[in-house]
This record gives structure tokens, sequence and C-alpha cells, in this order.
């Protein structure tokens, strides 16, 4: 039992922990720092790279920046042929496209928006923005500049329209893999503070952003190097016979998706006889591109040997099957007569054609369908249909058509509601109207169009 005053005072071998004030409060700010530096990250994720366009991700950036950091923000990023591949940039003048500028409202009097990004800046070896390439490291300075350049407050304050004084400027480089990409340049108009303190953090935005907007500057670069491709190798479609007028067109569906493998060719045969061809290869990107002019090539080598058109597709299917490295395709093939006013199809697994009538309404012609190229399940067949003079047939891929939240039977049926062709109205103009009526307002993939006429 314990004696009276039991427990008030400590014991002979018991020790009185004193508390460290100071070390508790250090601690404690280091923790509500690393949970306020961790909130700012996580919002900076969720507000920037939502999307795989450069502009838009840069924009973001500038915004997120404008007005917690600065009061002026501008993104500049390396063309992709002055990317380094190495820790150093090269030599010469720096050539870095602006892609974003946010500026706060004060700086400009009277404007609601911010300026417009410009193209492209010049930067000389040595500025500022060179040497936070260079280094890896952000640069930063507190006073008026004197130098001629973009680098100067004074000239950055000019630039935008305003005479405010500059109290900080601070560059930071944007970063991916460990090689710099473009740089953050953020400015604060006097009487703001200075950037000492917040430079840590504005860096790790940056770093964080820098993944987003490399993300979207590679999908970019793809995404021309793809178009640049199809480009090349959807040439225009041979010469027909002078008996038949032709016009065509092709659309990529713009950034939401990856350019695709749709195609369509023209190929002259014997006896004033034109094959006309359309086709889809299954999925996006360069390796369809790529599929799209194999079958090109393959269809050009099977027409010339003059084989009906159910049976040029049998060839293609019997030829792709056997290499897996090509893609399935969808085609649809159309040997015009224009001497017996006649028109032979055969489909691999595409839309039906459409004949516009001066006479009458737009139709869908019936025709078989067999399965897309490259399966190896080949059956296709043949069917005519009659081609008057004054009848223009259409064949499209089905981006012209088709809606997510729609069936395809209520997509092609929209074909047979266009208007009849004018007299003497050109394919061109035809064409013109065909897709300003049917197109949807955001495609989902891309469009390729061919119409033709036959005359005597």
């Amino acid at each position: 039992m314990r004696g009276k005053g039991a427990g008030i005072g400590p014991g002979e071998d018991e020790t009185v922990l004193v508390p460290d004030f100071d070390n508790d409060a250090v601690a404690l700010r280091a923790l509500l720092a690393d949970r306020a530096r961790l909130a700012l990250l996580n919002e900076a994720t969720e507000q920037i790279g939502t999307s795989l366009d450069l502009g838009a991700t840069c924009a973001e950036l500038a915004r997120f920046a404008v007005p917690r950091f600065a009061d002026l923000a501008s993104v500049e990023i390396l063309p992709p042929e002055a990317l380094p591949t190495e820790a150093t940039v090269g030599t010469g003048p720096l050539r870095m496209r602006r892609t974003a500028l946010e500026v706060v409202s004060t700086l400009l009097p009277g404007t609601e928006t911010s300026p417009a990004p410009a193209e492209w800046v010049r930067h000389q070896r040595g500025c500022p923005t060179a040497q936070c390439l260079e280094s890896g490291q952000a640069f930063l300075s507190h006073q008026r500049s004197g130098r001629q350049g973009r680098e100067s407050a004074e000239d950055w304050s000019c630039e935008v329209g305003t005479g405010a004084g500059a109290a900080s400027v601070l560059i930071v480089p944007l970063r991916a893999g460990g090689l710099p990409i473009g740089v953050l340049s953020l400015l604060r108009a006097a009487p703001s503070a200075a950037f000492d303190d917040d430079t840590e953090a504005i860096q790790a935005v940056a770093d964080r952003a820098a993944r987003g907007i490399d993300n979207a500057r590679r999908y970019a670069v793809a995404q021309d190097l793809t178009m640049a491709l199809q480009g090349a190798l959807l040439a225009d479609p041979g010469s027909p016979h002078a008996n038949v007028d032709l016009a065509s067109r092709y659309l990529p569906c713009g950034t939401s998706a990856m350019v695709g493998g749709d195609w369509f060719e023209t190929i002259r045969l014997s006896f004033g006889r034109t094959l006309l061809v359309i086709g889809d290869v299954m999925g996006h990107g360069v390796e369809a591109a790529v599929d799209m002019s194999a079958y090109r090539t393959l269809l050009r080598y099977v027409a010339a040997t003059d084989l009906p058109p159910h049976r040029i597709l049998r060839q293609l299917d019997h030829l792709t099957a056997r290499s897996d490295a090509t893609r399935p395709a969808t085609c649809l093939l159309a040997l015009v007569e224009p001497a017996r006013q006649r028109c032979t199809f055969a489909s691999a697994g595409h839309p039906p054609p459409t004949l516009l009538r001066p006479d009458g309404p737009a139709a869908l012609l019936s025709v078989p369908t067999g399965p897309p190229l490259g399966t190896g399940l080949g059956d296709y067949e043949a069917v005519v249909h009659s081609l008057d003079p004054e009848q223009v047939l259409l064949l499209y891929t089905d981006g012209l058509v088709e809606r997510r939240t729609e069936d395809i039977d209520a997509s092609l049926a929209r074909l047979t509601r266009l208007r009849r062709p004018l007299p003497g109205e050109s394919l061109e103009d035809l064409l013109d109207h065909v897709l300003g009526t049917v197109t949807p307002a955001t495609p989902d993939d891309d469009i390729a169009v061919l119409a033709a006429r036959i005359h005597h």
C-alpha cells in the first residue's frame, strides 16, 4: 500500500523529462509544410494535364501559377528538333514556342482576358532562360534588368502592355526524364514579395506539370508524324478514265484520337472501266497508316490481274491473312462501266454505297457484306447496280455517319435524306453539301469520302 503523498513527485530512481518546445515547434512546422506541399502537388495533379493537348496543358500550368504564385506566367517549350539528348541544349540561339501566357487583370487595365501567346521566341546564349536550361536550376532576379531581351522584367511589362515595375522574376526549368523540355517564367510586379520562399514549391509544381506537358508533347509529335506519313501515303487517287468524274475528301478527326487508316483509290482498267476503292484499317496511329499503305499496294497488284471485284477481295484477304503484322480492314470495291451504265460492287465489312439521284431520293444500295480483309474468312459476293450519267455514287468510311450513342441503321438513314444533285453542280460542291449535312459535330473517327459520276 502506497504511503501518504505517493506518486506526487519523482522517486529516487525516476527521471523527469522536460518538454523540448523548440524542437517540437520545428518538427510541427516541418510537418505542416510537408502537408501543404503535398496538398499543393495534389491540386496541381488534378488541374494540370487533364488532356493530351499540348496548348491546353501549358495553359493549365499558367492558370495554376497566376495569381497563386505570380502576376504573370509564361510557358515556353523547346521544339522537337531542339530537344536535347544529353544534359546540354547545344549551341546557338534558343528558339522556343511560347504555348501559354497568363496575366492578372490588374496588369492589364481595361482588359478581361490575357494576351494571346506568341508563336515563337528567340533567346540569346547567356540570357537567363538559356542559363536556366543549361544548368537545370531556377534563375531568380530581384532587380530591374538593363539587359536587352524579354528576360528583363521591364521588357516583360512592356510586352503585355503594362508599365508595372517588377519586384522579382523567376524562371524554372520544365524537365522530363532528367532533360529540359522548356521553362516556366514568372513575374511579380512591385510591391509584391520576392520569390525566395516559394522557389522550391514552384519547382515542385513545374516538375509535376512537366510530366503532363511531356506526354502531350510526345502525343503531338506522334500525331504530326502519323499525319505526315498518312498524307504521303494517301496521295490523290489515280486518274480515272475520261468518262468518269471524281471528287474525294479526307478529314482527320482532330486531336481527340490519332489519325487512322482510312484510304481511297481509283484504278484504270481496260475497256474504259474504272475500279473505285474505299477502305478503313482498324485502329489508329502510325501502324494503321502503314497497314493502309500495304493494302493499297496489294490492291493495285491484284487489280492489275483484271479479276472481278469479289475475287479481288478474296485474293486480298488470302494474302493479308498470311501476315500477322497486318491489321484487319474493311473495304468496298466498285467497278464502274460507263459504256454499260452499270457498277459492280463487292464489300468486305464496309458500309454500303449511297446513290444520289436527280429524279428521286438518295438510296443505300444493297451489297452483300463479307468479313473484313485479313481474317482469312473471306467469301465475298458481287452485285450489279445500274448507274445513270446524272447519278452520283458516294463511297465513304464509317466516320461520316457513325455516332457513339446511335444505332448504325439510324446513322445510315441520315444519308437517304441528302438532297438531290443540282443541275450542273460540280462534285466538289456536292461533297461540301454532304459533309456539311451529315458529318458529326465532333467526329469520333477519320472521314474519307469518294464521289463519282459517269458521262458519255
